[in-house]
């Protein structure tokens, strides 16, 4: 009696220490699958816009084909800022420098290389990025708050003014990027540097934006005709 007692203690012991080691092997599994998917969202979450001067002849014809249908938009960040700058001032303090006209003219000439015949020009009326707009494209805007006030409504306004079949050029601020990234959930991106240029696709809706990537103004010579 005491043996058959003994065996099946002995036998529920074992059982206990199976059922025990499956839950610590089940536990690691999902330790290790809930790891893999926190970094998944980390990285997807940090990743890099895509920069177009480092993108491949594809991506760069498909970018170029899409401009030429008049199904983008483009955000355009205003030139080198005086009052954030040891550069000599082209004018007003709250305008751009000398070195920020000079910078406005060369991506102006770049954006004319890919054509402008459909394209409609908006830009902030601050002094910086009116004075962008007016050195890059000889047009600057009036009474376009929302490229300045933009925090909560920078998407819905985007689409709002783009036309179907003609590409969109907003000269803008870096907080509108920023606003634009966080309301189409973007990963989080670096501030792009004076007179940097972010592209978006539109499909047939008019109301999906996609992300192309950026160009540098110092870049443009890597992504057209290379």
């Amino acid at each position: 009696m005491e043996y058959r007692l003994w065996l099946a203690r002995t036998r529920l012991s074992v059982t206990y220490s199976n059922i025990a080691k499956h839950k610590m092997r089940l536990a690691a599994v999902a330790c290790f699958i809930g790891a893999v998917a926190f970094a998944g969202i980390t990285l997807t979450r940090h990743a890099k816009l895509p920069n177009l001067s480092k993108a491949d002849a594809t991506t760069i014809a498909t970018f170029e084909a899409n401009w030429a249908k008049g199904d983008m938009i483009v955000l355009v960040r205003h030139a080198e800022r005086c009052d954030h700058s040891s550069a000599a001032c082209l004018g007003p303090a709250d305008g751009i420098t000398v070195r920020g006209k000079a910078m406005a003219q060369q991506v102006g000439l770049q954006f004319q290389k890919l054509g402008m015949e459909r394209a409609d020009i908006y830009s902030s009326p601050l002094t910086r990025a009116a004075q962008t707009s007016g050195f890059m494209f000889n047009y600057a805007s009036e009474d376009q708050g929302w490229l300045f006030d933009c925090r909560k409504t920078m998407l819905t306004d985007v689409l709002r003014h783009k036309v179907k079949n003609r590409n969109l050029v907003l000269v803008t601020h870096s907080e509108c990027f920023s606003a634009l990234e966080k309301q189409m959930d973007l990963p989080e991106s670096k501030t792009l540097d004076f007179a940097s240029s972010l592209f978006l696709s539109v499909g047939e809706d008019g109301q999906t934006p996609r992300v192309t990537g950026f160009i540098d103004a110092n870049q443009w010579s890597k992504v057209l005709y290379n």
